[in-house]
């Protein structure tokens, strides 16, 4: 898992962070930068053909390689090809081809996410499934490392050709890993095993209709609509607010990342400095938030530093547009990135951990993996806009603005506290069907 881990996160700086540098020192305007930010809604929206990598074996390579191994393979090889092809392109020469290749490393990446999870959630080891996630875990911010910081060095040193053909080759470390191990012993289909009624009752009620149409809907049914019934029949009307908050408290980060890096490159920060501060020192920062996250959720409760976090994260974006007047100080740089990544591990650990309490354990990894896309969806989508507002106005502006965009999660927030504890429930799990 450590391995897979590192294949998995390889890829994704590679399309966004990594890739926007390298626009915007190829001289391409923000407004193209920012649309390029939209391969990233695939990461969002995976769990659209996550039943075909479920259910559809793969000629050939399913014969040898088991199903799960045969889709992470596959997703592998889209990425390593889309990577190679990258190295070969000419951002200056024209864009679509780039872009085209970028949506085929980002679409593989999320397929291989996919097959890995099943993976891993399927291995016969239960009591280490804790080691499993954390090795996975590691092995990604490794490669988020290696993808962004190490990137920009051979950048600097050699070309951008140079680094995205090392990390295609780096993707040989998650191939050789899937070539070795064995397929895990696979989970009998919920289905199958009659878990669902309203799936049962909708097969039982429709004989006639053709089996995979039948499968396909009563699937829907157990995977879709179920764990949706069960959680607004838990919250009523007032789900609403939760989904709202869901869909709003990462919008001001979010949509800013577009814009980062390019502001960088305007500023004059060379490679090696970007590699060093942004990548190395920052990832260290939001490790150190992460941390500070958890344990202000283990002392003070979830509500409370949720509302704190959010704060944090629109505050930290005012410092990039007093940075964007900084002249290139590289004091500056530190300080922005320093605040930003801190307040970025603290909001993220504790929203996690809001997330997961709304889960309900009977469909944690549906109701998870649908707060999950409608977390990152909204703030995907403005984000290809970012661009066009800096050529429009500037890049102060423009983060004045992402700020102003934290301000509806900050007020959910509030209403939400003052609901709970109205109610005596302030903090309080609300999974399994309590309310």
């Amino acid at each position: 898992m450590l391995f897979l881990g590192f294949s998995a996160g390889l890829p994704f700086m590679l399309v966004f962070a990594t890739l926007s540098a390298w626009l915007r020192e190829m001289d391409v305007s923000r407004s193209a930068i920012g649309f390029f930010s939209w391969v990233g809604i695939t990461y969002s929206i995976k769990f659209i053909w996550s039943p075909v990598i479920d259910r559809v074996p793969l000629p050939a390579l399913t014969r040898y390689l088991g199903r799960r191994r045969a889709w992470i393979l596959l997703g592998q090889l889209g990425i390593a090809t889309g990577l190679t092809g990258m190295a070969f392109a000419d951002p200056a020469a024209g864009l679509l081809p780039v872009a085209l290749l970028a949506l085929l490393v980002a679409f593989s990446s999320a397929t291989q996410d996919v097959a890995i999870d099943a993976f891993r959630i399927e291995c016969d080891i239960d009591r280490f499934q804790g080691a499993l996630a954390a090795a996975y875990q590691l092995g990604y911010r490794v490669a988020i490392l290696a993808s962004y910081t190490g990137a920009l060095y051979l950048a600097d040193l050699l070309n951008w050709r140079a680094a995205y053909l090392t990390m295609a080759a780096l993707m040989g470390i998650g191939m050789l890993t899937v070539l070795l191990r064995p397929e895990p012993v696979r989970e009998i289909d919920r289905l199958r095993r009659g878990d669902d009624a309203h799936a049962r009752a909708f097969i039982a009620r429709h004989p006639q209709m053709p089996g995979w149409l039948r499968q396909t809907i009563a699937w829907l049914l157990s995977a879709v609509v179920a764990p949706v019934r069960e959680f607004f029949s838990r919250f009523g009307r007032f789900a609403l607010v939760m989904l709202a908050l869901v869909a709003s408290f990462r919008i001001t980060d979010i949509a800013m990342a577009s814009m980062a890096n390019p502001l960088y490159i305007d500023l004059g920060y060379s490679k090696a400095v970007i590699a060093n501060v942004s990548g190395a020192w920052g990832l260290g920062m939001t490790i150190v938030g992460a941390l500070l996250g958890g344990s202000l959720t283990a002392r003070f409760g979830i509500m409370r530093p949720l509302l704190g976090g959010a704060c944090l994260a629109a505050v930290t974006n005012l410092l990039f547009a007093w940075m964007a007047g900084q002249g290139g100080a590289t004091s500056a740089l530190v300080l922005t990135i320093s605040a930003d990544n801190l307040s970025g591990g603290i909001a993220g650990s504790v929203f996690i951990a809001w997330l997961s309490s709304l889960t309900n354990t009977s469909y944690t990894a549906t109701q998870y993996a649908l707060f999950s896309s409608l977390m990152t969806l909204p703030g995907k989508f403005l984000s290809g806009f970012g661009g066009m507002v800096v050529d429009a106005i500037n890049y102060p502006t423009f983060f004045v603005i992402s700020a102003l965009m934290g301000l509806p999660a900050v007020g959910l927030i509030v209403i939400i506290m003052r609901r709970e504890s109205a109610r005596g429930t302030l903090d309080a799990v609300t999974r399994d069907g309590g309310k």
